[in-house]
C-alpha cells in the first residue's frame, strides 16, 4: 500500500472518529454531580481501530472541540482534556497490540477498554483534585466526580468492545481492516 494511500486512510478515519466523539457527547444526561454519555466508548473505540497515535490524536481533539465549541473552555482545559482523552485511547491501543493474535477475543477486548477506561478516570480525577484544590477542598471535589466517573468507564468498558465488534465484519469485508491495521501508527 502507498504511504498516500496509509495517510488518507489515517486523516480519514481519524476525522470521523473524533466526529463521532464530538457528537456522541452532546447526548449526556446529569448523574451524580457529572454527565454520563458514550463518548469515552468512542474514544476506546479509536485507540482499537487507529492505535496509540492517530487513535488518541482522533479522541483527544474531538473531545478538545466539543468543550472548545460548546463550552467555550480556556486553553488549560482544552490541553487537559486533550491530553486526558488522548491518553485513554492510547493505552487502549498500546494493550490491545501487546494481546497480539488473542487481542480480538471478547475478554482481551474488556480488559484493554476498562485499563484505557481507568487511565481516564484516574486522570479526570487528578484535575478534579487540582482545581478543588485551589477552591478550598479537593476530596468533596473528587467525591463529587467519581461515581459518575466509574459509571463512565463502565458504560465505555461494555460498548466500545460491543461498537468493535459491530464494524468489524463490515471492515473486513470491505477490505478496511487491513488497510486500517497498516495504517495504525
Amino acid at each position: 500500500m502507498s504511504k498516500q494511500k496509509v495517510q488518507l486512510i489515517r486523516i480519514v478515519f481519524g476525522a470521523v472518529l473524533a466526529a463521532m466523539v464530538f457528537v456522541v457527547t452532546m447526548f449526556r444526561f446529569p448523574l451524580l454531580g457529572s454527565k454520563v454519555h458514550f463518548a469515552n466508548a468512542v474514544c476506546l473505540l479509536s485507540g482499537l481501530l487507529l492505535g496509540p497515535v492517530w487513535g488518541g490524536f482522533a479522541a483527544g481533539m474531538g473531545s478538545m472541540l466539543y468543550d472548545l465549541f460548546l463550552y467555550n473552555e480556556g486553553p488549560i482545559n482544552l490541553l487537559i482534556t486533550f491530553v486526558s482523552k488522548f491518553a485513554m485511547a492510547w493505552v487502549t491501543a498500546m494493550l490491545f497490540r501487546a494481546f497480539g493474535e488473542k487481542r480480538r477475543k471478547p475478554v482481551n477486548l474488556v480488559i484493554v477498554c476498562a485499563a484505557g477506561a481507568l487511565t481516564y478516570v484516574a486522570l479526570y480525577m487528578v484535575k478534579s483534585a487540582v482545581y478543588g484544590a485551589i477552591a478550598g477542598n479537593a476530596w468533596a471535589a473528587v467525591a463529587s466526580k467519581f461515581p459518575a466517573s466509574i459509571i463512565n468507564a463502565a458504560v465505555a468498558t461494555v460498548a466500545a468492545p460491543i461498537f468493535y465488534g459491530a464494524i468489524l465484519p463490515a471492515l473486513k469485508s470491505g477490505g478496511i481492516l487491513q488497510e486500517l491495521e497498516a495504517a495504525k501508527g
